[in-house]
């Protein structure tokens, strides 16, 4: 068999610092791709959605809360890209080094899934806010946006296929170009606060929201999905040029979008009432800008709105290739994803990703609504990787393993256990219907593993692979029957 040659894979060694030039992406690169899949829509749409869940004060009890559970997933990151510098792959490779092979498949196959079916939802969002301007454009499903967005599609794989190094260097540019018109949104929403907007009703008593438990409860649901992107720099862990640079772009990455989260969610309630805000349409933003400077504020939103998702979607396009690629090596997935063009581009698992998304863009011609809940479905498939990192940090700390000198196994053991929690309380809120199909995907997915398997000539499955497989199978059986019967509406 023909050995794929990895052209950007760092000089193997366990101190950065004495292991000479390194070949691969730097600090600002890694941030960047942190920062560029974290920043999509989610941001510009945010106070709406917020204040159609929650008053200020339940807003603030949710901010803290998820702020923690998601700081603890960010320290996972850190902590294991530092502990287990050898297993390259992020969500994947964790998986796989603490739970086995077919796990690590899982991990690998459901954040693909996710990873294709969100640039979608992003091209589809980006013709819509092009409408702003061009009226063929509008709503993002008309004939003439969905070929506008599949050009769009084909001139990135192009970009992409030309190096991941030149497509993670535009997207740094993306990703500074789109901060700046959230970074104008904050500056000028904190010059027209009005802390009598904030404080009026602050507990939503009068707004019919509910208490403030289910207040909280329901916004954390949105807080969710404008955190997806976090784990970007541990899943390019294996092209990092420093893999201590990993777990130091995720902390300042989280530190950064955490801080516009909160800068623009908390100041829009100073600026219009509560249910003003929460009755505008999306990108929410840009109508809270108009409504402080006029018409242009409107414009500028949807402007950084454009460039967010073109951002987002290069950054989601390099994330989705290098979780195929890494399996693929390791005979996870079939080999032939694994294979590089001569600038180091895995170019078959560039063309499966953009063929499927282009599929995907023209189902959304005839059936939108499936498209819609296919979306919600890619952002349930992604917590399951958060969950086996969560556990994989757990066993570390629990076993001692990479703790022998003692120091740091209290810390890791309480990250561990607290991360590991948020993450189970995240796939429970995603909905046992979305679990359900998840399980349907991944038996899908299972012929590739097998195929995988044949071709490296290992053995199928272990005893207790065996089993999950069972489960797997049962799992899906259930979801083909509650689609049919109508039980499960996804």
């Amino acid at each position: 068999m023909k050995q794929v040659v990895d052209r950007t894979r760092p000089v193997p060694g366990p101190d950065d610092a004495h292991a000479g030039p390194r070949v691969g992406l730097a600090l600002p690169a890694l941030t960047a791709l942190v920062v560029g899949s974290m920043i999509g829509s989610g941001i510009f749409a945010l106070p709406s959605q917020m204040a159609g869940s929650a008053a200020a004060g339940p807003l603030m009890i949710g901010w803290l809360i998820t702020g923690v559970g998601m700081l603890m997933l960010a320290f996972v990151f850190q902590s294991l890209a530092q502990r287990k510098p050898d297993v390259d792959g992020g969500v994947y490779g964790y998986a796989r080094a603490g739970f086995g092979e077919y796990v690590g498949f899982t991990s690998a196959w459901g954040y693909w899934i996710s990873a294709w079916i969100g640039n979608v939802a992003y091209l589809v969002l980006l013709m819509s806010t092009l409408g702003y301007w061009f009226s063929g454009l509008e709503g993002g499903t008309t004939v003439t946006a969905i070929v506008g967005a599949s050009v769009l599609l084909w001139v990135v794989h192009a970009l992409t296929l030309s190096g991941v190094r030149n497509a993670a260097f535009v997207n740094v540019l993306v990703t500074i170009a789109k901060v700046v018109p959230i970074v104008t949104f904050i500056a000028i929403a904190a010059v027209g606060f009005s802390a009598d907007l904030f404080t009026a009703d602050i507990w939503g008593t009068d707004a019919g929201l509910g208490g403030t438990v289910d207040q909280v409860k329901n916004m954390m649901l949105v807080t969710v999905w404008v955190f997806i992107g976090i784990e970007g720099a541990a899943v390019y862990s294996q092209r990092a040029r420093s893999r201590r640079d990993v777990g130091r772009a995720t902390i300042i990455g989280f530190v950064g979008v955490l801080a516009l989260l909160l800068a623009v969610n908390l100041l829009s309630y100073g600026l219009m009432a509560q249910a003003d805000i929460a009755g505008l349409a999306d990108p929410s933003m840009a109508g809270l800008l108009e409504n402080e400077v006029g018409a242009w504020g409107a414009g500028f939103i949807s402007a950084g709105l454009a460039i967010s998702l073109l951002g987002a979607l290069l950054a989601w396009v390099l994330l989705a290739v290098e979780i195929l690629r890494l399996p693929a090596r390791d005979h996870v997935l079939p080999a032939v994803l694994a294979k590089e063009n001569r600038h180091g581009a895995p170019a078959p698992a560039l063309w499966l990703t953009n063929l499927c998304v282009q599929a995907m863009l023209l189902w959304t011609l005839v059936n939108e609504n499936t498209y819609t809940d296919l979306v919600y479905l890619a952002t349930s498939l992604i917590l399951l990787p958060y969950l086996w990192s969560a556990a994989y940090q757990l066993k570390l700390a629990v076993s001692g393993e990479t703790y022998a000198d003692g120091p740091g196994r209290r810390r890791g053991l309480l990250v561990g256990a607290l991360s590991l929690a948020y993450a189970v309380w995240l796939v429970y809120a995603g909905g046992w219907e979305y679990v359900l199909v998840a399980g349907l995907f991944y038996m899908v997915g299972t012929a590739l593993f097998v195929w995988a398997r044949k071709e490296g000539g290992k053995a199928l499955f272990t005893g207790t692979e065996k089993i999950l497989v069972g489960v797997v199978a049962a799992v899906s059986v259930v979801a083909v029957v509650g689609l049919v019967q109508g039980f499960v509406s996804v």
